[in-house]
């Protein structure tokens, strides 16, 4: 939730600090250089560094301990690092912790609001402990209720509430003092399709209204619709940082896949891709599949199923694919993230 409770630490309180005394850079709300963190022998960081443009969201890729959890607490003052520099809205969080918790919020991964109270009771509760005062409490609380869209459900007990419900007002609630940075440390855990699309249209809103994100999350669907810009985290080190086009791209852009219905038929598939390809064709027995990257998407799919068609190759599917995030976090990683493996095991 937002730390706003130093009364007084204020946007005019405190100098902006930026890497080596020369100021903050406004280009950057995040800045990380070299973070290490130990947690007894066990290196949770091991100089991580990060850039987050200021008014925008930037996705956290990892597996469980990877040190996304940790990078975030650190980033928002609630543990100490062991070595390196950070800087968040231009303020070092190791000799400015108080400036940075009053222009930062942090939502975890479970919503943080009081069940038996209603909408607008626990926002204003919140307000109240942020020194807002009755009336501005009142007034934020019915501000953020109609931002996110919960005016009609402001006076029922939050224990009625959907998750997605819960997961807005536990959004809303870290947005009273309208932080100019909030670390979003995996959102929508747990939610169903519905809820989760319901928290990323609030994602959406806050940037749109200024605020920078930080989101921390295993689901690639949910960075790749959000983030403008990601970062690949294993082991305590960021070992990509691009867009998620740019990551796609890094393992051979779009991709021509053929399904035939004769495994006998892949050597004659493999001829014909072969003449398209930008690269040598692969195939998978087990799949009946061929596959292979393509540059002119568009003539290399008419060229292959024209030709197919021509030389009497039976085809269950042909179509152009795109690397998903998914592709980009196996190959960078050597393993699928969590959720990947819990969806495929459940399947």
């Amino acid at each position: 939730m937002n730390d706003g409770h130093d009364k007084g630490d204020g946007p005019g309180s405190g100098s902006s600090s930026g890497y080596g005394g020369h100021g903050g850079d406004d280009a950057y709300a995040v800045r990380a250089e070299g973070l290490d963190k130990r947690y007894g022998e066990k290196r949770a960081l091991d100089g991580f560094d990060l850039a987050v443009r200021t008014g925008t969201v930037h996705g956290l890729l990892g597996p469980n301990g990877a040190g996304k959890t940790t990078a975030v607490r650190i980033l928002s003052t609630l543990v100490r690092l062991d070595g390196g520099r950070a800087t968040v809205a231009g303020l070092d969080v190791s000799r400015q912790a108080r400036e940075v918790r009053a222009r930062i919020g942090l939502t975890g991964q479970y919503a943080a609001v009081d069940e038996v109270l209603t909408g607008r009771q626990n926002l204003e509760t919140f307000g109240r402990l942020f020194h807002l005062g009755g009336k501005r409490a009142r007034s934020r609380a019915t501000e953020l209720l109609e931002r996110f869209d919960l005016s009609d459900a402001a006076g029922k007990g939050v224990g009625g509430y959907s998750g997605g419900m819960r997961r807005r007002l536990d959004l809303a609630a870290s947005m009273i003092l309208a932080p100019a940075v909030l670390f979003l440390d995996e959102p929508t855990t747990g939610l169903d399709p519905r809820s989760r699309n319901e928290v990323w249209d609030s994602v959406r809103a806050l940037v749109a209204g200024g605020t920078t994100v930080l989101l921390t999350t295993q689901y690639l669907e949910e960075a790749d619709k959000l983030a403008s810009r990601i970062t690949v985290i294993d082991q305590g080190r960021a070992i990509a940082d691009d867009t998620p086009d740019g990551l796609k791209n890094r393992i051979g852009g779009d991709r021509i896949e053929v399904v035939v219905a004769d495994r006998a038929d892949i050597p004659r598939a493999v001829k014909v891709v072969s003449r398209v390809t930008d690269g040598e064709p692969e195939s998978d027995e087990s799949e009946l599949s061929v596959h292979a990257p393509v540059t002119d998407r568009v003539a290399a799919l008419t060229e292959v199923a024209r030709t197919l068609q021509d030389e009497g190759v039976r085809v269950e599917d042909i179509g152009l694919r795109r690397p998903s995030l998914d592709d980009v976090f196996l190959r960078l990683t050597g393993h699928r993230t969590d959720v990947s493996q819990t969806k495929e095991a459940a399947a």
